[in-house]
């Protein structure tokens, strides 16, 4: 089901991870930013749209992670946009002979027979002289970063005061790591300057994952996010309410992603130093 949450700007929550889908309304039709998840969940995004008498015009992925890079058929085929970063990483993947093995692989286990990939990853990547989603409709400013994962992009639909943040400043998610970066909390945190630098236009912020939130609790993300990668850093004491006992029912999971993540930056601290 699709609510609104600023004029002309709908989201869509999925059972899977309470995945937010996009949808904003332009002049000739909708941009879909990150449809998902399940088969039935994208059926049922067409459905609605078109029978509201709404025609898809553009999607956009805002980063390389097979859920962000979903597809149906219902939705036609309108051009799907990514940055060049996330378009280049697609392409090394869906040139691989076994691509979709290689996809399987990552998907959850409960849910992987419901995942479409008919459509999966037909990104056209966008120059990084391109400030703006090519589209006829409200500006949709791109905010490319490195965090999380290469050619990671949030979206502020400028008009509307909505910031699409991508896979960043959840309220259920602790800031997920790209471990093949050369610093991956130093890239995260320049992501979170970029997206403070913003933070004053904004209105609604709509996470990857999570519940939507209103403009007095965006700096909050801000800071808990910050605080989260300073803490793992500096070795600091670390107080989040999205880990451990104080995690929401059903995310206790996040944990062990947390955990993997001090594993994954002591390895890199280890290699570090025995090359110097």
């Amino acid at each position: 089901m699709l609510r609104q949450v600023a004029e002309g700007v709908l989201v869509h929550e999925s059972e899977f991870c309470q995945s937010n889908t996009v949808a904003a309304q332009g002049t000739a039709g909708m941009l879909l930013i990150d449809p998902g998840i399940r088969g039935e969940e994208l059926a049922c995004l067409a459905d609605d749209l078109y029978g509201s008498g709404q025609t898809v015009v553009a999607g956009f992925s805002t980063h390389p992670h097979w859920d962000h890079l979903l597809w149906h058929a219902g939705l036609g085929v309108a051009p799907r946009y990514g940055t060049a970063g996330c378009s280049a990483a697609v392409g090394g993947l869906l040139s691989h002979p076994k691509w979709q093995a290689l996809v399987a692989a990552v998907l959850p286990p409960d849910i992987a027979e419901q995942i479409p990939l008919g459509s999966f990853g037909l990104i056209t990547g966008l120059s990084a002289a391109t400030a703006r989603i090519p589209w006829d409709g409200p500006r949709v400013r791109i905010i490319e970063h490195q965090a999380h994962a290469s050619g990671h992009a949030a979206l502020l639909i400028e008009d509307r005061g909505v910031l699409v943040a991508g896979d960043m400043l959840s309220n259920v998610l602790v800031p997920m790591l790209d471990l093949n970066s050369a610093d991956p909390v130093e890239d995260y945190l320049a992501a979170l300057r970029l997206l403070e630098g913003v933070a004053g236009d904004v209105d609604v912020l709509v996470p990857g994952h999570g519940s939507v939130c209103r403009a007095d609790e965006v700096q909050a993300r801000i800071d808990q996010d910050r605080a989260y990668l300073l803490a793992v850093r500096d070795g600091g004491v670390l107080e989040d309410p999205r880990l451990g006992s104080s995690a929401k029912d059903g995310w206790e999971w996040v944990t062990d992603v947390h955990e993997g993540q001090l594993e994954g930056l002591a390895r890199q601290s280890e290699r570090g130093t025995a090359a110097g």
